[in-house]
């Protein structure tokens, strides 16, 4: 009635070990590959300039908009703490570049002083984020 085992017959299993080895490779991998962006948090309407070049990568976000208000990491700062900000976001990727993306009705004032605190913090390669003018 029963079946009875036999010495040679054995447990059919399947072995997981080696597929999980894979899987967490390939997490590790993505994880390492992925560059974080830091996002100010608002949409801005920029100007249009017919010189604008694409630039791949502004790893420090800082936006300006139509109320002078400034923008960084998704949160509305003084600015005065414009340059602790970007110390802060520069001990994290010193490599890193400053990209301003100032609203076209924001006053040039308020993008000016940005750009100073920006040096201030030790950065050279500040950018001014403008839409490619396809006329």
């Amino acid at each position: 009635m029963g079946r009875r085992r036999t010495e040679h017959e054995e447990d059919t299993e399947i072995n997981m070990t080696p597929m999980l080895d894979i899987v967490f490779i390939m997490l590790i991998f993505f994880i390492v590959t992925t560059s974080f962006i830091k996002e100010s948090g608002i949409d801005v309407n920029r100007p249009d300039a017919s010189t604008a070049e694409r630039k791949e990568r502004g790893n420090i976000l800082i936006a300006i908009n139509e109320s002078n208000e400034v923008w960084m990491d998704r949160r509305n700062i003084d600015l005065r703490a414009v340059r602790a900000n970007v110390e802060r976001f520069r001990a994290e990727n010193p490599e890193g570049s400053v990209v301003i993306q100032a609203d076209k009705n924001a006053r040039t004032g308020i993008l000016i002083q940005v750009m100073d605190q920006t040096r201030l913090a030790g950065v050279t390669n500040i950018s001014i984020a403008a839409n490619q003018d396809t006329r």
